[in-house]
């Protein structure tokens, strides 16, 4: 597209100097009562290939006739040029539109375990740069043009369709029937309910966290289907809190959200079919994860024992990077 903007540019510049250039060339052949708007005059209707009137006599002018078949080939020429690059500018771009869609789309169906952000604003935003620092794969749905392109600016790698995330259709080809799990976060808490209910539709297993920002919408749209209810005026309220009465341990966690190295508190299920093991026979000694406690069953235990024993379905908290805990999940998977 590059080219086809230089093209573009010089074919204006050429066409800009031909003007020029008739303009002083008729202005020389029609003498004195000629002036300088006849002379442009004159090169206009000759490149523009209008027809209308002349305003410098060429009956008696060879010269002046070869002069005027000179500029018109060399403007009806940087004319046609101009047009030209203009029309494949445009083809260009809706072509260049299309093959980003269809490549998207493409590299879509090949996901699984992804995540589908549902609304892309200051919060849906917030959410897609977390999952892109933790190294986990998502699609973002947007059904506000504006919105979308204020995120593409920034982030022009990212998966993404635009329209509404409560269509069937549209989520099916976000997969959600792959995904392993949404997040209804627009602006409109009705709407998230609806998202809610449409991704439990189509794929039960899928977790969906919405985002309510009345809290007496949080019964509704729990029972549409979300398994997680946030309220961002809520959670705000519960920072401001901890900001002043534990300012030590939220200093901790802001200090780890803005590493470079995507320190988190993370979770690994143990998978099905993993044979139950003491956490001293899996040898867990690793720079890059720290195990801090086990779920099991709605009880918690918090920094276990070697002899504590490890089967299917325990959720395991850990302190990790990315790359600890997928170290963490390859050794439960082994």
């Amino acid at each position: 597209m590059g080219a086809h903007f230089r093209g573009l540019a010089w074919a204006a510049l050429a066409l800009l100097s031909v003007h020029l250039v008739g303009m002083v060339g008729y202005k020389l052949i029609g003498g004195a009562n000629t002036t300088w708007l006849d002379g442009f005059y004159m090169t206009f209707i000759t490149v523009a290939t209008i027809g209308y009137g002349e305003v410098v006599d060429l009956t008696h002018s060879p010269a002046g006739r070869v002069f005027t078949i000179v500029i018109a080939l060399f403007g009806i020429g940087t004319m046609t040029y101009m047009f030209s690059s203009v029309t494949a500018l445009i083809l260009e771009s809706d072509l260049n539109s299309a093959l980003r869609r269809k490549r998207m789309h493409k590299e879509i169906a090949k996901l699984a375990d992804h995540y589908i952000v549902c609304g892309v604003g200051r919060v849906g935003s917030n959410v897609a740069n977390e999952l892109r620092k933790t190294g986990r794969m998502f699609v973002v749905i947007e059904t506000d043009r504006q919105a979308l392109d204020n995120y593409l600016e920034i982030h022009d790698e990212a998966l993404y369709l635009h329209g509404d995330a409560a269509d069937d259709d549209l989520l099916r080809v976000a997969g959600v029937e792959r995904a392993a799990g949404a997040f209804a976060v627009t602006g409109d808490d009705s709407h998230n309910l609806v998202v809610s209910l449409s991704v439990k539709q189509l794929n039960p297993k899928a977790r969906v966290v919405a985002r309510v920002h009345d809290i007496r919408n949080a019964d509704k749209t729990r029972r549409a289907g979300a398994d997680e209810i946030v309220s961002p005026d809520f959670t705000g309220g519960m920072r401001i809190a901890s900001a002043m009465i534990r300012p030590n341990v939220v200093n901790f966690m802001d200090q780890m959200l803005r590493s470079d190295d995507g320190l988190r508190v993370e979770e690994v299920i143990v998978p099905e079919g993993f044979p139950a093991r003491r956490l001293g026979d899996l040898k867990l000694k690793s720079r890059d994860f720290i195990l801090v406690a086990t779920h099991e069953g709605g009880r918690w235990v918090f920094n276990p024992d070697d002899d504590h024993v490890i089967r299917t379905g325990y959720a395991m908290v850990v302190m990790a990077n990315p790359g600890g805990r997928a170290q963490l999940a390859d050794l439960l998977s082994a």
